[in-house]
């Protein structure tokens, strides 16, 4: 089961996209400086079922193009689900892992994936010293440079 203790529309995270964003409890990967460590305990907030998806995209349809999830990716079977739903939906897919990789299972219904786990010392997707990356999936394109000014 997957929780999730904030949705909210965003406009920064996917550039080009908007997106609905759900910030995803029971990360295991626990990096230093982390800006959500509450979120940490898996049983923290709602579960992130297929109806809760469902109803929680319902009133921005025609509005955003992307849903977002950040984290999920250490319940792979429901995280595939969701991603599923929402491709049904029209919407592209994204996902924010600290990881440095998916497997293909989850690739496959990918839009957007940013890797790379938070480091503070190489800050984050806008510095020319980060760790992380956002790729556009179908393309296998680097976005990151769209984060820096």
């Amino acid at each position: 089961m997957l929780n999730f203790y904030e949705k909210r529309i965003v406009f920064q995270e996917v550039p080009n996209e908007i997106s609905l964003a759900f910030g995803v409890t029971g990360c295991p990967l626990r990096c230093k400086g982390c800006h959500s460590p509450f979120s940490w305990p898996a049983e923290k907030g709602e579960p992130l079922t297929k109806e809760a998806l469902l109803e929680a995209i319902e009133p921005y349809k025609g509005m955003i193009s992307t849903v977002l999830f950040m984290g999920g990716e250490w319940d792979k079977e429901l995280l595939k689900e969701l991603l599923m739903v929402c491709r049904e939906a029209g919407l592209k897919t994204a996902l924010y892992t600290g990881l440095d990789s998916v497997d293909d299972e989850l690739m496959a219904h990918l839009t957007y994936l940013k890797t790379g786990r938070w480091i503070p010392e190489l800050g984050g997707l806008a510095s020319l010293t980060t760790n992380q990356k956002l790729v556009h999936v179908p393309t296998g394109e680097d976005l990151t440079f769209l984060f820096r000014k």
